[in-house]
């Protein structure tokens, strides 16, 4: 049975740290994902830079780094959240092959992906607001050991940013609704 593991990290550096780790670990590129408003150089990626039909453009490698996840992060754009940079499974998801149009929100791709809607939203508006998701698909036997190198990370607990997020005047619905195509 496939599973999804994922965390939000608030430093485009930390989520690196962890694809990297997955990767020596023997996760592969088609297991993981990376969804950011960042770049390897930790800049914003910039809206002019990318339409919701232009997708694929290298954002760059990372340094030293050579093959793997980070090295094919690409740019896109997705509807309630703005220009991306992606790669993985979720990139793929959130892009369709013909034309690279978008064909679903980030919340879909990752209920699709099973992860629970509520945690979905929180993911989607973390990374609207510039925290970088990391993803894990594998089989159950594997989901541990990537949830414990995800968790080595220093990840954003969920459930305290959802509390953030509600105290901050953004209510439950307001996080489902930022996420409507526009």
């Amino acid at each position: 049975m496939t599973r999804t593991v994922s965390r939000l990290f608030d430093s485009y550096s930390q989520a690196q740290a962890a694809v990297e780790a997955l990767e020596q670990a023997g996760f592969t590129s088609s297991e993981i994902s990376l969804v950011s408003r960042y770049r390897d150089d930790n800049t914003l990626v910039d809206g002019d830079e990318v339409s919701s039909t232009a997708t694929g453009a290298t954002a760059g490698a990372l340094v030293g780094g050579g093959g793997g996840l980070l090295a094919a992060l690409g740019l896109i754009a997705i509807p309630g959240i703005g220009p991306l940079v992606a790669a993985g499974v979720l990139a793929t998801t959130l892009v369709g092959a013909a034309g690279g149009s978008v064909v679903g929100g980030l919340i879909g791709a990752l209920t699709n992906a099973g992860v629970s809607e509520e945690d979905a939203h929180v993911y989607s508006e973390g990374v609207r607001r510039g925290s970088s998701l990391v993803t894990v698909t594998t089989d159950d036997a594997r989901a541990s050991k990537a949830d414990a190198i995800l968790n080595a990370h220093k990840p954003v607990d969920v459930r305290q940013r959802r509390e953030a997020y509600v105290a901050g005047g953004c209510s439950p619905y307001d996080l489902h609704a930022r996420n409507l195509p526009s």
